[in-house]
């Protein structure tokens, strides 16, 4: 299917709004908040704070569009300020790797779009943000699926081997199936839609 990414930003809000809102605020309600939220904000109307960051500048995803022009997935990206928590925080911290530029930390396609090249649309756009953003490291941590059969709820970080496709490279494990994956990215590193290997 034909799609278009744009940055999640005010001119995307009310789109990126309309995708949450049509999936019943996507895993109960998190409105892609979980990985934002700062000590003392649990309990905080998350529509709101996702709002308020993303008119601040503070939250950044790779929003992908189909041909009708409704969003149907992203993919989360920010600084690790932006995006403080992580994934099996307690075995990372036990090794953790050198300090990322950025982190991708999830992916939300519409239930009716699933399978269709959403995700990796977004994480082509994602991609190709940062390389615009200057670049740096990139870090991941998500779930190889080769081999085994994964449930989509526990998918929402995408499959090691996507990531692989596009020149991560396996960091260290931190679970039973999870990987932190990296990627040094160059500014002038677009990927323009073309996947490594």
């Amino acid at each position: 299917m034909p799609y278009t990414v744009r940055p999640l930003d005010t001119s995307t809000w009310d789109a990126f709004a309309e995708l949450v809102e049509r999936n019943n605020g996507i895993f109960g309600g998190c409105w892609c908040i979980g990985y934002h939220l700062q000590i003392g904000e649990k309990g905080t109307d998350y529509r709101v704070a996702k709002e308020a960051r993303v008119r601040e500048g503070r939250a950044h995803a790779a929003l992908v569009f189909d041909d009708d022009g409704l969003a149907q997935g992203w993919c989360q990206y920010g600084s690790p300020t932006e995006l403080p928590n992580i994934k099996h925080k307690r075995e990372y911290d036990k090794d953790a790797p050198p300090w990322p530029d950025w982190r991708i930390t999830c992916f939300y396609v519409d239930r009716k779009h699933r399978g269709l090249g959403v995700a990796r649309a977004a994480l082509e756009g994602a991609l190709d943000q940062i390389a615009q953003a200057g670049g740096g490291r990139i870090e991941a941590i998500s779930e190889v699926t080769e081999g085994r059969e994964a449930h989509g709820r526990f998918l929402f970080s995408a499959t090691v081997e996507l990531f692989e496709q596009y020149g991560f490279s396996r960091s260290r494990q931190v679970g039973k199936h999870a990987w932190i994956v990296t990627k040094q990215l160059d500014a002038t590193d677009r990927l323009l839609g073309t996947p490594a290997g």
